[in-house]
């Protein structure tokens, strides 16, 4: 990261979806009107089989009324809890959709798991841009620096966008931890590895995760905190914590957890940058069920 983008300051609003537990941020260069929108969400009733925009509402209008310009629709990794929004962002304001270049290794993965069909490129191409670690870009003047974070999926980025570091799903609050890392291609020893660069970032970097779920002994939801902070407290890899001590914690627990609720419409989707797969001969279209596969 630049000495030069690390001194700015981007003014970050967060929009938190309770129904997923995600948070959603809008990021604005202070120094003009372009803005990034950062793994924004598509309401969806699973019962039903019914998608809504009403949280994408939120955010879009938002932008309207401080009158933003959307340089980018950001996706820190294929989500397996949450159907992404980011086409229905990019039609209403613009901006170009981005992910990590390792989108291709998810693709192969899950559709091989869907049958997808040869249809289904698997090359990243429904994305704008496939960032790789050590690239930049620009909102307005404000630089923004990729890093590449795996060990929840193989794809995981986080944003480092002036003294604001955006980690998707590979640290949450310091109360809470770390991120699973049984999906296919996750690895509790590049977690460790991952978690060790975002916190060599400078001690006063903010940290936004991108979700909370209210642990015991908090009242409220939160999603900011600092690298100090997280070096500090969190209780996976702050303090005393040890890289062998974590890898067995992390394992043995990814062995009691649930697959998420919405894992299987969820990658479908967001594996094809948030589009849904296409329409079959009668018009309509069709999430899969793969039965006894996850």
């Amino acid at each position: 990261m630049s000495e030069d983008a690390g001194m700015m300051h981007p003014e970050v609003t967060a929009f938190f979806h309770e129904p997923t537990n995600t948070v959603s941020y809008v990021v604005r260069d202070p120094a003009s009107r372009q803005c990034a929108v950062i793994d924004s969400v598509l309401d969806f009733d699973y019962a039903a089989g019914r998608v809504t925009t009403e949280f994408a509402d939120q955010i879009i209008d938002f932008v309207k009324k401080n009158d933003l310009e959307v340089a980018w629709v950001l996706e820190t990794h294929v989500h397996a809890d949450h159907l992404s929004a980011a086409p229905y962002i990019q039609e209403k304001l613009g901006g170009e959709i981005g992910i990590g270049k390792n989108i291709t290794i998810v693709q192969n993965v899950f559709g091989k798991l869907f049958n997808a069909g040869t249809e289904f490129e698997r090359d990243g191409s429904q994305f704008d841009a496939l960032f790789e670690d050590g690239d930049s870009f620009h909102i307005g003047q404000l630089r923004a620096d990729v890093m590449h974070t795996p060990g929840h999926t193989p794809a995981c980025l986080t944003y480092v966008i002036g003294d604001a570091a955006f980690v998707g799903d590979t640290i949450f609050m310091p109360d809470f931890g770390t991120a699973r890392c049984d999906f296919p291609g996750g690895s509790a020893e590049q977690m460790w590895e991952s978690v060790q660069r975002i916190l060599s970032l400078p001690d006063e970097t903010r940290i936004f995760v991108g979700h909370d779920y209210l642990p015991e002994g908090r009242d409220h939801y939160a999603w900011e905190s600092t690298v100090g902070e997280q070096k500090a407290k969190n209780v996976h890899v702050g303090g005393q914590n040890r890289r062998e001590d974590f890898i067995i914690r992390r394992t043995e627990r990814d062995k009691t957890l649930d697959m998420p609720r919405l894992i299987v419409p969820s990658i479908q989707v967001n594996m094809r940058a948030g589009h849904m797969p296409p329409a079959e001969g009668n018009g309509t279209i069709y999430l899969k069920v793969p039965i006894n596969r996850l």
